[in-house]
């Protein structure tokens, strides 16, 4: 008695890989962080948030005064850290797939992850000093400002700074965009490393906004970039 054929499985095809849109998760970054810029001064009646190169005295009665408004800026801080890691996985993923092994990649992420997690746990911190409890200490109020700045100003600038320079040096070579996106990409990348210059020379605080904002412009601008480049994870 003959059995019946079998019939072969099959082949099983690869599942398409599905990412996240790189331009929008640039944008609602920067959108959360400048949001939480915006609603805590509102909230404050329009007061900004104090300097730690202002007086101890000036930034403790805001932190006493305006509790809820250091509140909103600190979650949504918070927040945009969240589409910012997206961000950094997506984007030297990508990068990978489009054929670059460049040691600009694990620069890139190195940074991103860094300037991720500084933002988050500037936001944290900043959160705490709406504790009533913390703010009856002056000179504890003083520290964590501090710490806040430097986590959230030099350390994520900084680091964000090595992302931004991570993209540029892998684009480089294989000319992913036009040149003058990638040199402008390298002189915020240089202005952001010489933020660290605020450690030491106060002054040198103005190189912190600048280079904050016009890399978070930036990042959004490449992504939409990279969007627009066939991706090889997708193609299957």
């Amino acid at each position: 008695m003959m059995s019946a054929p079998q019939t072969a499985n099959p082949p099983l095809r690869p599942a398409r890989e599905i990412e996240p849109p790189l331009g929008l998760l640039g944008f609602v970054t920067a959108g959360l962080f400048i949001a939480g810029l915006l609603v805590s001064t509102f909230r404050a009646a329009g007061t900004p948030f104090p300097s730690p190169f202002s007086s101890p005295d000036d930034a403790l009665t805001y932190f006493r005064t305006y509790p809820d408004a250091v509140r909103t800026g600190a979650v949504l801080q918070f927040a945009c850290t969240i589409p910012l890691t997206i961000y950094v996985a997506t984007a030297t993923a990508r990068l990978r797939a489009l054929g670059r092994q460049a040691p600009g990649i694990t620069i890139a992420l190195a940074g991103g992850v860094l300037a991720a997690a500084f933002l988050a746990s500037s936001s944290l911190v900043t959160w705490v000093l709406t504790v009533r409890g913390v703010t009856a200490e002056p000179a504890l109020v003083r520290a964590l400002h501090n710490l806040a700045f430097l986590v959230g100003g030099p350390g994520t600038v900084v680091s964000t700074g090595l992302l931004i320079a991570g993209i540029a040096i892998t684009a480089l070579p294989a000319k992913l965009f036009a040149s003058w996106v990638i040199r402008i990409g390298l002189a915020i990348a240089v202005a952001s490393l010489l933020s660290t210059l605020v450690l030491t020379v106060p002054v040198a605080a103005f190189l912190l906004p600048i280079s904050r904002f016009t890399g978070l412009a930036w990042l959004i601008a490449v992504g939409f970039l990279i969007d627009r480049r066939p991706n090889p994870l997708s193609s299957n």
